[in-house]
């Protein structure tokens, strides 16, 4: 690195080096999709060396950085200002720089490490210093339901607010652990790093896969490698799928996992036969845990009919639910409109509203 160049480059820019500020050669970020750096940091990007690559700077920059952010560019002992929406590809050259200031405060995942770090220090938060890995657990379901529910909702600021809420819930979590020794949020990190590289080998290395049923085959293969490389010959394929799951969830990641090593229908007609097949049984059960276990088998049937047909059962239920909801919460209101109470309100008036909430789109 020529910090000569570095020097020059803020002379020219008629600024004071920042305290503190990350220093890269282009050429090693060829290859990067997302900057490799925490955003609220400054950077100066040196030898911008061909087109091909200041093209791809823009393009990296703008996964993080909003399009009219600021940057300054220096080339040939000039220095003009620039929006990382508006860099052009023509900018580059083996002496041409560029400065990218911070993008604001706590906009690094370092950063907010940092101020959960803070809330357990002994001048942080004295809930947040009481808490325990068992005390969160109903506050990290809670905020895994809360971020499914703003994912069904399609709202995308809720989404962005509830994903903080349980970014929170997994960083609070490690950082417990690194106080207690157990282990910290960088060992996260780099765990479930070497687990996406080791699992992917036809995207990191060289393994040729045949679409996605080929990268699902390979993902158990490779899993079943691991469990005898950590001495866990014994466990079964459908052992790992969490027991606290939602039903729904659990049997069509059941069916997913037994499908992955050959054991479904061949053909769709099989799935709908079984069907047929447990809705019959329901109709000719005996007593009341025969007809509760015919009801389970039939649901069983019907997540694997949605799981052939690529459908979430899960999330279809759920906005099912949802949609009940609206249409009855309608039929109460109509009741309210008319003077009278919903339990008097004849099944052929229910319906009428019903129906008036389905033309409404509800």
């Amino acid at each position: 690195m020529d910090f000569s160049l570095v020097s020059q480059t803020f002379d020219k820019l008629r600024i004071t080096p920042p305290s503190k500020l990350i220093l890269l050669e282009a050429q090693t970020l060829s290859a990067a999709h997302v900057p490799p750096y925490p955003p609220d940091m400054p950077v100066l990007f040196t030898n911008i060396s061909s087109q091909e690559l200041a093209w791809h700077l823009k393009e990296m920059l703008l996964t993080t950085y909003p399009a009219e952010h600021v940057v300054h560019v220096v080339e040939k002992g000039n220095m003009k200002e620039e929006r990382v929406g508006g860099l052009s590809g023509e900018i580059f050259g083996e002496e041409v720089c560029m400065y990218v200031p911070a993008l604001g405060e706590g906009i690094s995942f370092e950063s907010f490490a940092e101020i959960v770090a803070h809330l357990r220090a002994p001048d942080g938060c004295p809930w947040d210093k009481e808490q325990t890995h068992e005390s969160l657990r109903k506050h990290l379901l809670e905020e895994s339901y809360e971020a499914i529910s703003a994912i069904d909702s399609g709202d995308f600021t809720s989404m962005r607010e509830e994903f903080g809420d349980l970014l929170l819930q997994v960083v609070l979590q490690s950082q417990i652990a690194n106080d207690e020794q157990q282990f910290n949020v960088n060992q996260v990190i780099q765990g479930i790093h070497s687990k996406i590289v080791r699992r992917h080998p036809h995207v990191f290395g060289d393994l040729k896969l045949d679409g996605v049923d080929g990268v699902l085959a390979n993902w158990e293969k490779l899993k079943e490698a691991e469990r005898k490389t950590n001495g866990q010959q014994e466990k079964g394929l459908l052992d790992g799928v969490p027991l606290a799951l939602p039903a729904l969830s659990q049997a069509q990641e059941y069916q997913d996992r037994a499908a992955r090593v050959g054991f479904d229908w061949p053909e769709i007609e099989g799935v709908l036969d079984k069907i047929k097949e447990e809705i019959e049984e329901i109709k000719t059960a005996e007593t009341d845990f025969e007809l509760a276990s015919e009801i389970g088998d039939l649901f069983f049937a019907i997540v694997n009919l949605a799981r052939w047909k690529k459908v979430d059962a899960e999330s279809v239920l759920r906005g099912t639910n949802m949609k009940f909801k609206k249409r009855f919460a309608y039929v109460e209101q109509g009741a309210k409109r008319q003077g009278r109470n919903l339990s008097d309100l004849p099944l052929e008036d229910m319906d009428m509203l019903w129906n008036e909430a389905k033309q409404r789109g509800l």
